[in-house]
């Protein structure tokens, strides 16, 4: 299908324009990044320099995607703005509810049926405002949008963070809350702290049994979860041009892994190719047109150390399969390393299941590698160790890997074959005997392994790889087996060595597809009805968040003070809480109880004002009521992974007056604007040790803010002394404006 021409050329008739205005502006060549970036620059601002990693700046993208999971809260949200339709192209697609249990055939009747009010819910507000509506079984909403609407050049905002997948096609994608979104949608600006360029040399070829996936793992391993926190992680040198736009787009979908605001690559003949294939000749064909503007300029290319931030080098020729895990995907090894990994938790060697897909590696040339290894295996006489699940990206390419015998050779290998959705990746994985929580290893190709996400056991130790590897791990039984020297022992008792696996590129008869599960929104919206029970259990209309009074905080008691890695997955699971998504009451049950307490070691066990201890929600709901809210304290990268505002709805929903951290990770720091929370860091880290169990706090200044100001925090113990801290903002004036509004919504209603 092709979509949006028109706005695609519309845009590409401005590119040539801006980039040439920002090379003169700029005095220099200029990186792909950048191109993008003042070409979808508001009218005027590409007038001016902006100081990466400090200053704001103002968009206005192509294109919006949601999930169906982060969607009802944008939605919900859009509806109450006042407008009868979006301003610009915008889908919806329906991935993350469906629960991965017996297989496609007895999950997704299941799934239509108990999500039926959300999904018609979601599919009458597209209706009704002009939004394209993916029904479930469609495919994962990065597989789908990158065979659909990403092209060269442009600029998508997306409610996941896994949007940046889009970067294969040499867009910047960018991972968003809901109301990032929404303002998007009704027209406004969108803004985004201009980001660093991270440079990032690919030189050779991937041989053996390395992959794209394998060089993200390593990039992982390198920058850590925050190397790459407002950066644009950009990839050039001649070895991008070896990698398919789909290998491509893996690498771009993990850069959510390091924290990257976004990554791309340079448009080139494999993006073309992808182009054609996947019916948007008319896409390439006016890329093309404009392919210099498209690229990095070849000064860039040359003397990289000049125009990005930091350059970081990799041989692919050297590289090797990577084992990422457990619970941080960048906590990275190669095979040959992986005795020493499995120390550090204790983890054990043998591998329980293997799994492929997630909108990570999902695609036909996955399917097609993973069909030409299996093949092979079963050609050998071996079968697996391990149970392999798949759960291929769209139905597009289901079906056509279907018409080319890939699901009957998996099926054959004994491999159960999911919904086209996320599943095991997003937590929703019905997997038997996960309830008895004990210790085990899986592998899969997903971009995530966070304790308790893809089955809900804190104790199965998830490790990431390429989907290559996911089979090596099911045939080998073990994280140690490494293909290219070790022997496996067929059913003859012969010793067999596996050799790398062809793949196609492309489908050599091109895609097929019935049903792609498209559903185009109305022609007119205006009598389209949308309404929510009151008494619905998944869904609950918005009240708006309260003005600020006007006041410095007093007096406000500690809620939880949150010690090491607290993800969004901690502050917000997903997993069996993704079914209110949609219900702010009911979703704000699950506030924090993921975070580790500082001063006790256990999660959702934190002590009250009154000595006693409470579930974390609980808590917050009685400072809530008694008037004084409440703090919470954070460490490093807080809320790193998903895009999810939920993480930050349900804290300013219970009456948590403020965040303070020693980091953010940056998608989260702007969800809590958003909502009007204040979202502060401890100016010298070190402050974090001051806190106490059962402390109270002011925070004194606010009455004064200015852009760069600081805020002073006095921490009152228990015993009667009191500590003070320097607190830290990064707002700019509009944003506190969101916060004295009582959120960015606020702020927009009071503007129609």
């Amino acid at each position: 299908m092709l979509f949006n021409l028109d706005m695609i050329k519309e845009r590409y008739a401005r590119i040539p324009e801006r980039v040439e205005k920002a090379r003169k502006l700029l005095g220099r060549p200029l990186t792909l990044a950048e191109k993008i970036l003042y070409s979808h620059l508001i009218d005027g601002a590409e007038n001016q320099v902006y100081e990466r990693g400090k200053s704001f700046a103002e968009f206005h993208p192509d294109r919006v995607a949601m999930q169906d999971a982060t969607a009802q809260m944008a939605l919900l949200q859009f509806t109450t703005a006042g407008k009868s339709k979006v301003a610009l192209p915008s889908s919806v697609h329906c991935d993350h509810l469906i629960t991965a249990k017996n297989g496609k055939e007895e999950d997704l009747p299941k799934a239509l049926e108990e999500n039926k009010e959300v999904y018609g819910f979601l599919s009458s507000v597209a209706a009704k405002y002009g939004i394209d509506f993916w029904k479930p079984g469609a495919g994962i909403i990065h597989q789908v949008v990158l065979e659909n609407y990403a092209f060269p050049g442009g600029m998508m905002i997306g409610t996941d963070s896994h949007t940046v997948n889009a970067g294969g096609l040499g867009m910047l994608a960018i991972g968003v809350g809901g109301a990032d979104a929404v303002d998007a949608m009704v027209g406004l600006p969108w803004e985004l702290k201009y980001p660093k360029l991270i440079g990032i040399h690919l030189k050779g070829k991937l041989t053996g049994f390395a992959s794209p996936k394998d060089v993200i793992l390593k990039v992982a391993r390198l920058l850590t979860v925050k190397g790459g926190t407002n950066a644009i992680c950009e990839y050039f040198g001649e070895g991008t041009r070896e990698l398919s736009a789909t290998g491509k787009a893996s690498i771009a979908n993990m850069g959510a892994e390091v924290g990257a605001t976004c990554s791309t690559f340079s448009y080139d003949a494999t993006m073309e190719r992808y182009l054609r294939a996947t019916g948007r000749e008319a896409v390439a064909d006016e890329a093309n047109k404009i392919a210099d503007c498209l690229r990095a300029d070849p000064e860039v290319e040359a003397e990289p150390e000049k125009y990005f931030d930091k350059v970081i080098e990799i041989d692919l020729s050297t590289l090797k399969p990577y084992y990422n895990g457990p619970f941080s995907p960048d906590r990275g090894f190669p095979i040959s390393e992986m005795q020493e990994s499995l120390k550090e938790f204790d983890s054990t060697h043998v591998v329980s299941a293997a799994l492929i897909g997630s909108c990570t590696n999902s695609s036909y040339e996955d399917l097609s590698q993973v069909a030409s290894l299996i093949k092979q295996a079963l050609e050998k006489g071996l079968t697996p160790k391990a149970p392999l699940i798949i759960n291929p990206g769209s139905e597009q390419v289901r079906y056509t890997a279907e018409r080319d015998g890939f699901i009957d050779l998996f099926k054959q290998f004994g491999a159960t074959i999911m919904t086209n959705a996320c599943g095991p990746c997003i937590g929703m994985w019905a997997r038997l005997g996960a309830e008895k929580k004990e210790k085990n290893s899986i592998v899969h190709s997903f971009n995530r392994n966070f304790a308790k996400r893809a089955d809900g056991n804190p104790n199965t130790h998830a490790f990431v790889a390429s989907p290559l590897m996911a089979v090596v791990a099911a045939l080998s039984g073990s994280l140690l087996f490494d293909p290219e020297k070790d022997f496996l022992v067929n059913d003859k008792g012969e010793q067999v060595k596996l050799v790398p696996p062809s793949k196609d590129e492309l489908p050599v008869k091109g895609f097929a597809v019935e049903d792609p599960g498209y559903v185009a929104p109305a022609e007119d919206g205006s009598k389209i009805q949308i309404s929510v029970d009151p008494n619905s259990k998944r869904l609950q209309l918005l009240t708006p968040f309260k003005a600020w009074d006007g006041k410095n905080i007093s007096d406000a008691p500690l809620l939880i003070k949150a010690k090491g890695k607290c993800t969004t997955d901690h502050i917000s699971m997903a997993g069996p809480w993704l079914k209110f998504r949609g219900h702010l009451e009911n979703i704000s049950n699950n506030m924090l109880i993921g975070a580790v307490n500082a001063f006790n070691g256990q999660t959702n066990q934190v002590k009250g004002n009154d000595g006693q201890f409470y579930e974390v929600p609980a808590l917050a709901r009685k400072y809530r009521d008694a008037g004084t809210g409440s703090i919470v304290i954070g460490d490093e990268n807080y809320g790193e992974g998903s895009s999810r505002e939920h993480a930050a709805m349900e804290p300013r929903y219970l009456g948590v007056k403020a965040v303070i951290v020693k980091s953010f990770a940056r998608i989260h720091e702007t969800n809590l604007k958003k909502q009007g929370m204040l979202a502060l860091t401890f100016t010298n880290p070190a402050d974090y040790d001051k806190v106490r169990e059962g402390d109270y706090f002011d925070i004194n200044g606010l009455t004064h803010f200015a852009p760069g100001c600081h805020f002073t925090l006095v921490i009152h113990h228990a015993d009667g002394t009191e500590d003070t801290a320097e607190l830290s903002e990064t707002y700019n004036q509009q944003q506190w404006d969101w916060f004295k509004a009582g959120s960015a919504l606020n702020k927009i209603r009071s503007g129609n």
